[in-house]
């Protein structure tokens, strides 16, 4: 029965890869957000094809700043871009661990540090480095705090899913079997539901940005599409063919929130990461 769940799961997945990895070259959306549906879906299958269609896909030519304009579209582009870059270094993280035999604690640190690196320095600082004035050590000062907070409550949905299905999925420890890479997948479709309520707070609060348009000049959105927007700011790449619109830059915005606002929400996902550890320590064998 589980084999066949695991079967059926793979081959919706592969199909959704597929659909989503040729359909998506069309759609007006930042190459890096693009990348980051092709690695969500991966992910999480045909749910990932699935926010896809329903959060970014252009319905009608010339609709997408207006499609996407909408706050919870916003926060579904920040929270997949946040899975898909700290999906890439805890996947890698759990296959060194299971390769080393290390302890589940040492499994957790290391997926958290590589996770964490992997989407502060790279998803987050390097290919976004135009939306913090070109600067890379300005992009990795202004994503620091939204991507510890993003992380911390991504780990905490995460790994009691990791943790608990593995107690009950024999070979789930293995990167050479199947049942791995579907627990990984349930473990990071969780994340992504507890990771998207502190999303919703950091693109309110222009720490993160949330979905963009990428639109060839020949190629304008409809009348009053840009007015509609007015309250987003525009964004550059260095292709002076390509003009970018989105949420707003990432350069300078972290200063409008109080220092009071972010220590306390700093407080709350290191406490709802805690809670998660709790679970693992409780019902998690650690």
């Amino acid at each position: 029965m589980f084999n066949g769940v695991m079967l059926l799961w793979f081959v919706l997945t592969a199909l959704s890869l597929l659909f989503v990895t040729v359909d998506i070259r069309k759609t007006p959306e930042s190459p890096v957000l693009k990348w980051g549906f092709v690695l969500l879906t991966a992910y999480t299958g045909p749910l990932g094809a699935f926010l896809y269609v329903l959060g970014c896909r252009e319905p009608l030519p010339g609709l997408h700043e207006r499609y996407v304009a909408v706050r919870w579209r916003q926060v579904l582009g920040s929270t997949m871009h946040c899975v898909a870059g700290d999906g890439v270094g805890i996947l890698v993280g759990a296959v060194i661990a299971s390769f080393l035999h290390l302890s589940i604690v040492s499994d957790i640190a290391l997926e958290y540090v590589l996770g964490f690196g992997f989407g502060w320095m790279i998803f987050q600082a390097f290919f976004m480095k135009n939306s913090a004035g070109g600067s890379y050590t300005q992009a990795l000062s202004s994503t620091f705090l939204p991507e510890l907070l993003s992380m911390n409550c991504l780990m905490a949905g995460m790994v009691p899913t990791m943790i608990l299905a593995k107690s009950y999925v024999s070979a789930s420890g293995d990167p050479f079997r199947p049942d791995f890479w579907f627990v990984m997948s349930m473990a990071l479709l969780v994340g992504f539901v507890t990771a998207y309520p502190m999303n919703w707070w950091l693109v309110s609060n222009h720490m993160k940005h949330g979905m963009m348009t990428v639109r060839a000049p020949e190629l304008p959105a409809i009348k009053g599409a840009d007015e509609s927007l007015q309250t987003h700011n525009s964004m550059h790449s260095d292709n002076e063919n390509l003009k970018l619109k989105g949420d707003h830059t990432m350069h300078g915005v972290v200063e409008k929130v109080s220092g009071n606002k972010l220590i306390w929400m700093t407080l709350l996902s290191f406490l709802v990461l805690a809670l998660g550890l709790t679970i693992v320590a409780t019902f998690g064998g650690v």
